[in-house]
């Protein structure tokens, strides 16, 4: 076969490829121009809807200046001016193109040298960046919203990456840390001025801190409650949460959120005093009594508690009845300081109602050290009461009974044994009218 008969079919061949080039060109979503000495000369579909031209005519013949912002005009030339042999193609840019209505519109350009018509012009694909620009703007004005609501929130904010670093963090946890006007962002969280505290008011290592739980296993934590001791000595106390700012991203940094409890923890501890303490003495009161009772009785082996004593104040009566109930308030309170002077530390003492109160002692008590015990408790309330100008002396009675390992009475069988054995330790001039009662296992002082 003459190598001359092959030439139709290549012809054939370069038109069909030529066709189908310029079908997908008149097809194309991006732009696409071709400029020779800085004409038009070609412009697709695509980019005669992106100028809003009212057709190729209003494009092609035109200088391709026209289009382009003046402020992009020297780095296009620039960027062209490095193409020299056909197929070269430069960097891609962003630029902005002016729109036969004088309206502006970014798109991002590739410049390629080519062969058009036999002769070398400049190709341009162009890509509308108005969807992206659109898109940007979008998150733009989100983050902004985002960041005006978390900066004017009162719970605080933190953002700590995986290196422990803080990467933001609002206005309410700079107060709150008591760093308002300073900037933490970039500073490892253990390197804060400021100690952490668990739920127990122990320390809290950074590492032990739920946020690190939740950076290391992906975890929500939620309703957890630390302390900040801050620079300037107080102590706050906060209820707060954890959890990844990006779980869908594997090196997501954790998001720390916490409001300020310590005035709602100081009301509720104070509500909790209140319901287990004496307003007038600030001791123990009965309900609080029998509890620590209740739980020694729970035990089976060496039990807490040894002995409860029972301590009934000689005459009292008389002294609300002729000095009146100021004074025998008063009365009462220097009874209770003497009570928690002459005790131990882990001993229990209460005002269970009136002039009476109950001592539940900790640990084995020998019957010496008891017997001294009771004496010097004798002694203690025996001494003279300075109220009021008024020289006052007040004698208790004192009733014990002692626990046991597996003790089966309930809390109240054995404050009324102790009630028993106190009564048998009055004297016989005092008014109390049950002398003959009788405890079990008790005996009176």
């Amino acid at each position: 076969m003459e190598a001359g008969e092959d030439r139709p079919d290549a012809v054939i061949d370069t038109e069909l490829l030529a066709q189908r080039y310029r079908t997908l060109v008149e097809h194309s979503p991006d732009g696409l121009v071709v400029h020779e000495d800085g004409i038009v000369v070609y412009a697709n579909p695509a980019i005669v809807r992106l100028l809003d031209a009212a057709g190729t005519d209003q494009v092609v013949g035109n200088p391709v200046a026209q289009f382009v912002a003046q402020r992009d005009l020297p780095a296009m030339l620039e960027r062209i001016a490095r193409l020299h042999r056909s197929g070269d193609a430069s960097e891609t840019a962003e630029m902005t193109l002016i729109r036969c209505d004088g309206q502006a519109v970014d798109v991002e350009t590739v410049s390629v040298l080519t062969v058009w018509q036999n002769r070398l012009a400049y190709q341009v694909v162009i890509h509308d960046l108005t969807a992206v620009r659109r898109a940007e703007a979008a998150q733009r004005r989100a983050e902004q919203h985002f960041t005006a609501v978390v900066s004017q929130l009162e719970e605080g904010v933190v953002v700590i990456d995986r290196d422990g670093r803080i990467e933001s963090i609002n206005p309410a946890a700079l107060r709150i840390f008591g760093h308002e006007g300073d900037d933490l962002v970039g500073r490892r969280i253990d390197s804060l001025p400021l100690s952490l505290l668990d739920s127990n008011a122990q320390p809290l290592a950074p590492t032990h801190h739920p946020v690190a739980r939740t950076l290391a296993t992906g975890e929500t934590i939620s309703r957890y409650v630390f302390g900040v001791d801050r620079p300037d000595g107080q102590r706050r106390w906060l209820s707060g949460s954890s959890r990844l700012l990006n779980p869908d991203v594997p090196d997501s940094p954790a998001v720390s959120s916490f409001n300020d409890v310590t005035e709602f923890r100081a009301s509720r501890r104070q509500l909790e005093y209140q319901a287990t303490h004496d307003p007038l003495t600030g001791l123990a009161n009965r309900s609080l009594v029998l509890s620590r009772l209740a739980t020694a009785l729970g035990v089976d082996e060496q039990a807490p508690v040894s002995n409860v004593l029972f301590i009934d104040l000689d005459g009292f009566k008389a002294i609300n009845d002729t000095l009146g109930h100021a004074i025998g308030d008063t009365v009462l309170q220097i009874v209770a300081q003497r009570l928690q002077r002459s005790l131990r530390t882990d001993d229990v003492v209460g005002r269970i109602g009136g002039d009476e109160f109950l001592v539940l002692l900790s640990g084995h008590t020998q019957p010496e050290d008891l017997d001294k015990l009771i004496a010097r408790l004798r002694h203690s309330m025996a001494e003279p009461i300075i109220a009021r100008g008024h020289r006052i002396h007040v004698e208790a009675s004192i009733g014990v009974t002692s626990l046991h390992p597996g003790d089966s009475r309930s809390p109240e069988a054995v404050l009324h044994d102790a009630d028993l054995a106190m009564y048998r330790a009055k004297p016989a001039t005092s008014d109390n009218g049950n002398l003959g009662r009788r405890p079990n296992d008790s005996h009176a002082s």
